[in-house]
């Protein structure tokens, strides 16, 4: 206005809001940088992809923890037992481009509510081959793997959210932390899993364990299908939310295989999840060679769950306040390295209870915390592609890794002829050169890593220059805003 008065910016209808004042002629466009807000039901939408999240998990290592029982029950044996947690891992590498597409165009509550549903039905047909081929056993199988594999087909559409969920409802100081939450659900739903299916199955039978996991299963797919009720808020939190795809798929996964710096990232940092994925996978029959019993493995594998949770939600916080995410990253990543060097050491050695635990809580903390920030660290580098772009592809990188360093480590074992402590059965196989080469890989990519990699923070520097134009072009008394909304 020529004589430098202001008026207010409308509040949003039927809701009343603190109004912040704006200049009457500033454009459509720069209102939208200018006035942000969040909403309370961003709390919600959480708490749906966090339930989502870990009653997929469950599903996913129902039987591992009771695969003898499990076998008994499907009259089948214990490889065809594994292929029920296996077929996650097959169907997750193919279908994971397609859910970076539905993310990052089709939207957030599309891609959730299909995954809930996909959850849902998946844990229904489970149930029904446990209940309904009581005298035909030959049945059971086929169909409990049918609903395996739909569980499969979920498993992509909830775990590549976080980062995108973030990203649209958060603002920048809780991106970090809600992507925390977000992501740490999924170990929090393998850990139950491991505490939940030996009880259940031991106390009520397999029936009731399948039964225990499909109820939670059909509610949050209640709770996705009537609460979400769109993809992003009406207002965005931040200015890079009102971009998050700004970028077409095509031409951001075209701009991501040029960025230098998410390349090392894309290879590294996948190569990181692949060394996860081997400890996981492995741990008990590397343990049992050298005496340790199944419950001591359990308790290991239930440690690094535990401390690498509360290692995440520690970083979270401190990433949100600091952004220093390239720092973080790269000490975490270095002490991961540092244990699992310790862990090829001590898992070789006998009656070292004690040591062992240790090293595995202290690979789980160090480990597991690095994973929601560097995939906050993926959308930092690559803005302004796609949230969902630019972490699925880390983690399609890390499943096909995974299942080559798997096929490596394993190709590595040597038949033992005695082994006088061997908790393993009939199958004794020494470790310990699969074991350095682990810890090799592990300490190879981290160096490239520390040595290699540096990167702009480019969504915040985006977000920083949005208000700095808005500063510069009206003064001091046009800020950006930030207002809760009780929606």
């Amino acid at each position: 206005m020529e004589n430098g008065g202001q008026v207010p910016y409308p509040p949003p209808p039927a809701q009343a809001e603190e109004p912040c004042d704006v200049p009457t002629q500033v454009s459509g466009e720069l209102k939208k940088l200018l006035v942000f807000k969040v909403y309370k039901r961003r709390w919600f939408v959480l708490l749906v992809l966090c339930l989502l999240n870990c009653s997929n998990a469950t599903l996913w290592l129902t039987f591992a923890p009771v695969a003898n029982q499990s076998a008994k029950f499907l009259n089948v044996t214990l490889d065809q037992i594994n292929w029920l947690s296996l077929v996650y891992m097959v169907v997750a590498i193919p279908l994971s481009f397609v859910t970076t597409w539905m993310l990052d165009t089709l939207g957030l509550r599309i891609t959730l509510i299909l995954g809930s549903w996909l959850n849902m039905a998946g844990a229904l047909l489970r149930f029904l081959a446990g209940t309904l081929y009581n005298s035909n056993l030959s049945h059971r199988y086929p169909l409990m793997m049918t609903g395996q594999t739909l569980g499969a087909l979920a498993q992509p559409l909830i775990i590549f959210a976080p980062t995108k969920l973030a990203a649209l409802w958060f603002p920048d100081h809780q991106r970090a932390t809600a992507n925390m939450i977000a992501s740490m659900s999924n170990p929090l739903g393998l850990l139950l899993a491991n505490v939940i299916s030996p009880l259940v199955a031991e106390t009520f039978g397999i029936t009731s364990l399948i039964l225990a996991y499909a109820v939670p299963a059909g509610i949050i797919c209640c709770l996705a299908t009537l609460g979400i009720r769109s993809s992003a808020p009406p207002t965005p939190p931040s200015a890079s939310a009102e971009s998050s795809t700004s970028e077409p798929f095509v031409q951001g996964i075209k701009l991501l295989m040029i960025n230098k710096a998410y390349l090392i990232l894309l290879l590294c940092f996948g190569a990181g999840i692949a060394c996860f994925t081997c400890f996981s996978t492995l741990l008990d029959q590397i343990l049992c060679v050298t005496g340790y019993s199944n419950d001591f493995a359990g308790l290991c594998g239930a440690l690094f769950i535990v401390f690498g949770i509360v290692g995440a939600a520690a970083l979270g916080l401190y990433v949100d306040k600091t952004k220093k995410f390239i720092e973080v990253t790269k000490i975490n990543m270095s002490f991961s390295a540092l244990a699992c060097i310790a862990f090829s050491v001590v898992s070789l050695l006998r009656e070292q209870n004690a040591a062992v635990a240790a090293v595995c809580s202290l690979f789980g903390f160090f480990g597991f915390s690095i994973y929601p920030v560097a995939m906050e660290l993926s959308v930092e580098c690559s803005y302004p592609v796609g949230e969902a772009t630019s972490a699925g592809l880390i983690f399609i990188s890390g499943q096909i890794q995974s299942v080559l360093y798997i096929i490596l480590l394993q190709a590595f074992t040597q038949p033992l002829a005695e082994s006088p402590l061997s908790t393993c059965g009939d199958s004794v196989k020494s470790w310990k050169v699969s074991l350095m080469v682990m810890a090799g890989l592990c300490s190879f990519f981290t160096c490239c890593f520390v040595i290699f990699f540096n990167t702009r923070y480019k969504r915040l520097e985006a977000e920083e220059k949005a208000t700095y134009r808005t500063k510069k072009n009206y003064g001091t008394n046009v800020t950006e805003h930030t207002l809760s909304v009780n929606t």
